[in-house]
């Protein structure tokens, strides 16, 4: 799934008065030219979640975020040896430490949906996660290192 439309279809929908006043202030909030630009940010959203829950085999790239209490040394643990068993998953993965005892981590995660929800619930299991959310998109990152045919040869003719 494509983020930008070869082709652009026309929809009309009907909202509630009060739901479309919200909607027009969020567009303009955002500093958005449109409200198709805001809907369709919506959707794509929307579509990406789906796909999470819907499709278990779907590749999905996005971003994990954990806040956890870090007042002890074995939360930290836990989380690393956690993401040490979806190695393939977690790409790289950024500590901040915050007030009050607290750490955020953000994970750059890709792999099959059934794999990152997963590695979702595993996390959630480590007592001291206060908050986790995984944001998923259908776009992916390119290959981190494809050695060429020729790279093989090359090796094992050395």
């Amino acid at each position: 799934m494509g983020t930008e439309p070869t082709s652009v279809a026309r929809l009309s929908m009907s909202l509630p008065s009060e739901l479309f006043r919200q909607l027009d202030m969020m567009v303009e909030e955002r500093g958005l030219p449109s409200r198709s630009q805001l809907i369709a940010e919506l959707i794509r959203h929307a579509l990406a979640a789906h796909e999470a829950t819907t499709r278990p085999d779907e590749m999905l790239a996005g971003t994990l975020t954990i806040v956890y209490r870090g007042d002890r040394g074995r939360v930290r643990h836990q989380l690393a040896q956690t993401q040490a068993e979806y190695l393939k998953e977690v790409i790289s993965s950024q500590h901040v430490f915050l007030e009050d005892d607290q750490s955020l981590e953000v994970l750059l995660v890709q792999g099959p949906a059934v794999r990152l929800n997963d590695l979702c619930d595993a996390l959630r299991r480590v007592r001291g996660v206060h908050q986790l959310q995984l944001v998923t998109t259908t776009a992916l990152l390119p290959p981190l290192y494809e050695p060429d045919a020729g790279e093989h040869a090359k090796g094992a003719a050395a």
